[in-house]
């Protein structure tokens, strides 16, 4: 099970300039007599980052800590401590996050996950929809979060977007995907690159 930790003392200290609004999280997995600590990266560009941990109860590695390559939109094992049997563990931790990255980094194996598009994602599938596969195909695959309903699955929800497109275009009629991007409704996304265009587009 994993955890977000929130405050535990923490602290959040950031290296080199380029990097502030770099953010990496960091989530702990419960192991029996242990506590896993992973690094989240939820930016699109690779970071290195280096842990610290300190406390009480609990052991660790005596190893100097050094910087991990946490690659973008990627989960990375940091360290694990060993729990002291009976009590319970108290501590704080650091981070140094850095975009300059470096070949010393070293370089573990990571877990890809997925982060939040640029602009919010839903896709309504109609109840006939020939075309949806070539937009949900590569979009589960993809990087990003985004809200699927299935139309014949939530008929009110085809009711309201009915009254949006009126009565000239009935929903029924759609062999396309209704894509919601950022509250505004496309019937001609009917591809990930399509979509993507669309999400890159400036304002």
């Amino acid at each position: 099970m994993y955890k977000i930790l929130l405050f535990l003392g923490f602290l959040f200290t950031l290296v080199n300039g380029n990097s502030q609004d770099k953010k990496i999280d960091i989530i702990t997995e419960d192991i029996p007599n242990r506590i896993a600590f992973y690094a989240v990266n939820v930016n699109e560009q690779d970071l290195d980052v280096m842990f610290t941990l300190s406390g009480t109860n609990f052991r660790q590695s005596k190893a100097s800590p050094r910087f991990i390559r946490v690659p973008a939109t990627s989960k990375v094992h940091m360290k694990t401590i060993v729990l002291i049997r009976g009590k319970k563990p108290s501590y704080t931790y650091k981070l140094k996050v850095n975009d300059s990255l470096s070949k010393r980094a070293l370089k573990k194996e990571s877990e890809q996950i997925k982060i939040n598009p640029p602009k919010p994602i839903t896709v309504y599938v109609p109840n006939k929809c020939d075309q949806c596969d070539s937009l949900l195909i590569p979009l589960t695959g993809s990087k990003y979060l985004f809200n699927l309903i299935k139309l014949d699955e939530q008929p009110k929800i085809q009711e309201q977007l009915q009254v949006a497109f009126g009565k000239e275009t009935p929903i029924d009629s759609l062999n396309s995907p209704i894509v919601n991007l950022a509250g505004k409704l496309y019937t001609n996304l009917i591809t990930y690159d399509l979509l993507m265009e669309q999400i890159n587009k400036k304002q």
